[in-house]
């Protein structure tokens, strides 16, 4: 549904996108995180037809965003950090203008309309103008106006920046329900808890290059090292060390848990517990130790690493 190649955009000097690439399936979220200034915005400009690209190829939804910026535009939502809204206008005649620009009849206008405003808890605003709109509010219109023609691919530069937790919630959800309809969503966001919820991939641009690029998962994996487990026992650790000492590498214990790693925790976790049973250890719980894509974020975009599948 989108694909780059060698991407890149130079602004004199400067070189904001270098030669990136990837692609994102029908149905599938991508998350694109890195610094200010990194070349997030500059790279969803050149897929949405606004820039265009010094060099290599970007396609969506089949379409060139070179030699067919019309087509392109006509199937990509788009919602930008900063949306630009006509404030002297009421949320109707907003949202009727850009459907008339959009190609939708009057009927079709109308019930897009109010169909999105009431899944995001939007339906009193249809009539406000929307200079009387707080932040959140205005935030959620310009994502309803992206979505207003019912695109296959949708672009979205910090899609829940001014919204309260519930409103965000909202959003999320209406962001994973639009990838089981089969669209291709591009993320652009600072908040690394969102991307991690949302994304069935995460790319890390640094200096306009993409240094990073994989599941949560497999990115935690290579960079963080294998999955760290924390087992919890009935009683002390005195002489259980010794029992898995053998299968296991011990990172840390207390007086009844201890912390272990291992790249294998399929096949080693099931063995351990048996071992320890066959022994009468009393165990309360076996699980592995959460670890926050900030963890390898700040890996990959401070310490230099970098790692792509």
């Amino acid at each position: 549904m989108i694909e780059l190649i060698g991407l890149t955009k130079q602004f004199d000097d400067l070189t904001a996108v270098d030669r990136v690439t990837f692609s994102v399936a029908p149905g599938e979220i991508l998350a694109l995180l890195g610094p200010n200034g990194a070349g997030k915005t500059t790279t969803v400009r050149m897929l949405a037809a606004i820039l265009r690209p010094t060099v290599g190829h970007a396609f969506v939804a089949g379409y060139s965003v070179t030699r067919q910026p019309q087509e392109v535009r006509r199937r990509v939502g788009l919602l930008t950090e900063h949306p630009g809204l006509y404030l002297r206008m009421r949320g109707k005649e907003y949202l009727d203008f850009f459907g008339r620009l959009m190609g939708l009849s009057a009927c079709e206008r109308e019930r897009r309309a109010r169909e999105l405003l009431a899944r995001f808890g939007m339906s009193q605003a249809w009539d406000q103008r929307m200079g009387t709109y707080s932040k959140g509010m205005r935030q959620k219109m310009a994502l309803v106006r992206a979505m207003l023609h019912d695109p296959p691919v949708l672009l979205l530069d910090e899609p829940t920046s001014a919204m309260d937790p519930h409103s965000a919630k909202l959003v999320r959800d209406a962001i994973l329900s639009l990838r089981h309809h089969r669209r291709a969503i591009v993320i652009c966001t600072h908040n690394l808890a969102e991307a991690e919820a949302l994304a069935d991939r995460i790319a890390i641009i640094r200096r306009g290059k993409i240094i990073a690029l994989g599941t949560p998962a497999e990115l935690k994996a290579r960079l963080l090292g294998p999955p760290l487990m924390e087992l919890r026992l009935t009683h002390s650790t005195d002489g259980v060390v010794k029992l898995v000492s053998d299968l296991v590498k011990i990172q840390m214990k207390g007086d009844d848990w201890l912390r272990y790693s291992t790249p294998e925790p399929e096949e080693i976790n099931p063995l351990l517990l048996r071992t320890l049973a066959a022994h009468g250890v009393g165990i309360v719980t076996l699980s592995e130790v959460p670890r926050s894509l900030e963890d390898v974020y700040l890996r990959v975009v401070e310490e230099g690493q970098e790692w792509q599948r």
